[in-house]
Parts: C-alpha cells; structure tokens; sequence
C-alpha cells in the first residue's frame, strides 16, 4: 500500500519525493566521518626552482622594489636568501628612509623583546640606544648607573657654564643631553615592563 500526501492547491507527493537534505553524522564530538571528505581537491602550487616537486610556501622577490614573487620550497628560499642584500642599490639616504619605514612599523616586534629573561646589553637596546651609549664612551652592557657617571663626566666638560659662547661646546652637550634623555625613557620602559 502506497500513501500519497496531499499539499495545498490539491496536489499529491509520494512521501519519498519530500525527503531533504539528510542529517550528516559529521558533526558534534567525536567526528563519525573524515574531515575533508566531499571537498574540493586543494591547489597546491610547487616550487618555483627548476626540478624541485616540493610545495612552494614560501615567496621571494624576483628583484628589488619589484611586486612579483618566486614560490620557493624551504630548502630552495634559504638558498636563495642566503646571498640577498636588502639595501643593494640604495644610497645611503634611501637606506635610512627604508630603515626607518621599517622601524615606524614594525616597533611592536622590537617591543616585545622587553618582555624576554634580559638583561639590558642583550638585543633589547634599541639602535638610538645604542648610539647613545656609543656616544657616552659606553659598550652595550653598560648600567644605568654608569650611563649617569659617563653623562656628569662628559657633560662637566663641555658644559655652557664652563665654556660660554663656545658654540661647538654647546651642540657636544645637547648631543650628550639627548643621549641621557635617550637611555632614561629606556630604562623606565625596562623597569616599568619588568
């Protein structure tokens, strides 16, 4: 015996017509059945090196200040890489425009290298830091407490007060001023960041 349902506007469907989509049983915890199963096969793009069949993951510029990348393997791009000079073909103002492009935004990498078990003369001093210290007669490792001598040091001797209208005497000490003040606000962002 068949049964037919009647739908509105008289019209009758054999029930087997009204099954939808069924239930899947992929779903919820634990997953019956594999993940991926009924998808789309991936693209998968190869290396670019000739003969490699490795997957190219990893992108490399064709040439400098160029959009168009190379799809390397691992192996292949630290080959490549290996001899890459990113400043190649720059001046030495178009070298500091890129570098200082590059810290403007990416600073919160640098940034983060405060939060490491560090002391200060490790790779958590900054470049102008390290300039600064540079400046002051100072290495890398130096303390705080021996930035300050440095500083009263050096400062003592070209100081306005004891060379008046000596102008290179006062540009030496607004360089060791901004040194200090340079080393300060790190310190404070070391020991505020713990």
């Amino acid at each position: 015996m068949r049964i037919a349902l009647a739908l509105p506007g008289g019209k009758r469907v054999a029930p087997e017509a009204m099954v939808g989509a069924r239930r899947s049983d992929s779903w919820g915890f634990p997953r019956w059945g594999g993940y991926g199963r009924g998808s789309e096969a991936a693209t998968v793009r190869l290396c670019d090196r000739h003969g490699c069949n490795d997957v190219g993951t990893c992108p490399a510029p064709k040439s400098p200040n160029n959009p168009d990348r190379w799809m390397f393997c691992v192996a292949h791009a630290a080959e490549y890489n290996r001899g890459w000079d990113y400043f190649a073909g720059l001046d030495a103002e178009e070298i500091a425009e890129r570098e200082a492009a590059e810290r403007q935004t990416h600073e919160g990498y640098h940034e983060s290298a405060h939060y490491g078990w560090a002391t200060s003369g490790d790779g958590t001093r900054s470049r102008d830091e390290l300039r600064a210290l540079d400046l002051l007669g100072l290495g890398p490792d130096a303390e705080f407490d021996d930035v300050k001598k440095a500083w009263r040091s050096k400062a003592k001797e070209v100081h306005p007060d004891v060379r008046p209208g000596d102008e290179d005497a006062a540009k030496a000490f607004r360089a060791l001023q901004l040194a200090y003040e340079v080393l300060r606000a790190g310190e404070e962002r070391r020991e505020w960041k713990g």
